[in-house]
């Protein structure tokens, strides 16, 4: 059995960034049970319609983003988060995501995972 990860303090200015898709950078801090995504959105950024077996929190930190739930079954609906909302999907929820205007996300996921659906776009 491997030894527990000790406790850290991590800094986002000294975190790499990664650009996953076209319109966003990303930055993470991995744990052993979850994880944290620091994630900015150009205007007009869109992930297509994905799923993932991971909870997922989106907390909106500055700008606007729309997200679409359920596309194309009778559950679809839309939502639009500005700063200080959060949206909490569970596992295998089917959404998307549009960046109305810049956009910094703080994204949660329990367990972490190597890739969500932004690598998967």
């Amino acid at each position: 059995m491997s030894e527990p990860i000790d406790a850290r303090v991590l800094a986002w200015s000294n975190l790499p960034t990664d650009r996953p898709m076209p319109r966003i950078t990303r930055q993470r801090v991995m744990g052993e049970h979850m994880m944290i995504s620091r994630v900015k959105l150009s205007k007009g950024f869109f992930v297509p319609t994905h799923h993932h077996f991971n909870e997922q929190m989106v907390c909106v930190i500055a700008g606007r983003a729309s997200f679409v739930l359920h596309e194309g079954t009778p559950k679809e609906r839309a939502v639009t988060l500005g700063a200080g909302e959060v949206l909490h999907l569970p596992p295998d929820v089917p959404h998307n995501c549009t960046a109305l205007e810049d956009t910094e996300i703080w994204d949660l996921f329990s367990p972490p995972s190597a890739r969500t659906g932004v690598d998967r776009g």
